[in-house]
């Protein structure tokens, strides 16, 4: 396990499990504490990010009635008419706004077309979403239900919300990369980013057991930053230990789970992980035979669509030691989304 040289105030355990450590960070600290509070919180963020790719933080400045609301609205989202749904339906991999469908996404590493369709058709997702926008983009619109201005409101406040908080972690990053506190702010000012909403109906026990491989979302990395998730208690989130084993990211009470995304990877030089992880059978009991829904809702944060992403200053010596060319931001999402959704 990782030694964790920091005050005990700032930094706990979460989760220890072969070889992975994922911090419990008070970010509070990091927010409103003095230069010693902050450098700690800077070192837990930095240590859990490159060793694990996954940090939990508490004391993070969202409402806990805040969150109940999003997922109450959510909630009451998914238990709409299924024609309804369908009629607010994602449409394209530049857009990334709309609903989609049980099964519609496939959640997996893998980049290449038909082997994403084989696992599509013999093992789908068993999860229900709809992705969110920043609402004032000048071309890109949002499917929001029709006549329903109070669920407008309530996501495009909590989107608000999680961006100031996505500003705030990207600066404890750049303080762990030597980096000035704002350095990354100018590159994700537009809040190009993504709410998404997700739904895991109720499944039987057996259909985990009678189907090979079958997950509620395939084993995966994301794509942008950073990703902001907030779940219930059902539990199912697993993350991939450096031994290879699937280790239980246990939902703990009032934290929001954090992890990296393949672009922050990519401008670290990969010092940071982006780490595979994956949603499967709840570790609970059935109930009857079945497991009950499952509701999260992750915030996908990424740098403005036009920011290029390449080796930032400190993490390589010379130009060999780059391990990606550059990219921009659009065009990785477009590629990776253009890969994983059936459309």
């Amino acid at each position: 396990m990782p030694t964790m040289a920091v005050t005990a105030e700032a930094v706990t355990t979460g989760v220890s499990k072969d070889g992975l450590f994922i911090p419990l960070i008070d970010f509070s600290m990091f927010l409103n504490g003095n230069e010693a509070d902050k450098l700690a919180v800077v070192k837990g963020v930095s240590e859990g990010f490159r060793n694990a790719g996954f940090i939990y933080l508490k004391n993070h400045g969202i409402p806990t009635d805040t969150i109940s609301e999003v997922f109450s609205a959510s909630a009451e989202f998914f238990r709409r008419p299924q024609s309804e749904k369908e009629s607010l339906r994602w449409l394209t991999p530049v857009s990334n706004r709309g609903y989609s469908s049980p099964g519609r996404e496939k959640a997996t590493n893998t980049t290449d077309i038909s082997e994403i369709d084989a696992l599509r058709a013999s093992v789908p997702d068993l999860k229900e979403s709809i992705e969110i926008g920043r609402d004032n983009h000048p071309t890109l619109k949002n499917h929001w239900p029709p006549g329903d201005e109070k669920f407008r409101q309530i996501m495009n406040a909590f989107y608000s919300t999680c961006q100031d908080l996505h500003v705030q972690v990207m600066r404890s990053i750049a303080l762990g990369l030597s980096l000035p506190e704002t350095h990354f702010d100018p590159c994700i000012s537009a809040a190009d980013n993504n709410l998404r909403l997700l739904h895991y109906p109720e499944t039987p026990a057996a259909v985990f057991r009678e189907n090979e491989g079958q997950v509620r979302a395939g084993m995966h990395s994301d794509y942008g930053t950073i990703t902001l998730l907030f779940q219930d208690m059902r539990g199912g989130l697993q993350v991939r230990s450096p031994k290879g084993s699937w280790v239980d990211a246990t939902p703990i009470e009032g934290t929001i789970v954090v992890n990296a995304g393949d672009l922050l990877a990519r401008w670290s030089n990969e010092i940071i992980t982006s780490t595979q992880h994956q949603v499967v059978e709840p570790p609970s009991e059935p109930v009857e035979g079945m497991h009950p829904a499952r509701y999260s809702c992750a915030y996908f944060c990424n740098p403005n669509s036009d920011a290029l992403i390449e080796a930032l200053p400190g993490t390589f010596e010379s130009e060999e030691d780059k391990k990606w060319p550059p990219i921009t931001s659009e065009e990785y999402l477009v590629q990776r989304l253009s890969q994983t959704y059936g459309y």
